[in-house]
């Protein structure tokens, strides 16, 4: 399995706010109008706007308008390649980069 790193990064920079990530929890039980969300966090209208917006572009939620309002779900599937991905970087693996160097310079210590 074949990993694009910078693949990763607008997702990985969009779960690295506590907002956002209580945000993605609340999604994690279905779909949730704004102004829903709004209810249970203590922020602006145009702060969750920026918020999802960030979310939205990463594509780890969809975002679509009802109206005045907007209403969001988790894209399963972006969240489940995101697991694979930090499975696969977080595991032992025949081409790991440390094995390449410890191959190439067996008996060199960096430090």
């Amino acid at each position: 399995m074949k990993h694009s790193y910078a693949d990763y990064v607008p997702a990985m920079k969009a779960l690295s706010d506590e907002t956002r990530l209580k945000i993605i929890d609340m999604l994690s039980c279905g779909e949730m109008c704004a102004c829903e969300i709004l209810e249970e966090l203590s922020i602006s209208q145009p702060t969750l706007s920026y918020h999802m917006k960030i979310l939205s572009e990463s594509g780890l939620v969809n975002a679509v308008r009802d109206g005045a309002w907007m209403r969001y779900t988790l894209r399963k599937k972006e969240f489940d390649e995101l697991k694979a991905f930090l499975q696969y970087i977080t595991s032992d693996k025949e081409d790991c980069i440390c094995r390449k160097r410890k191959d190439e310079k067996p008996d060199e210590r960096c430090c």
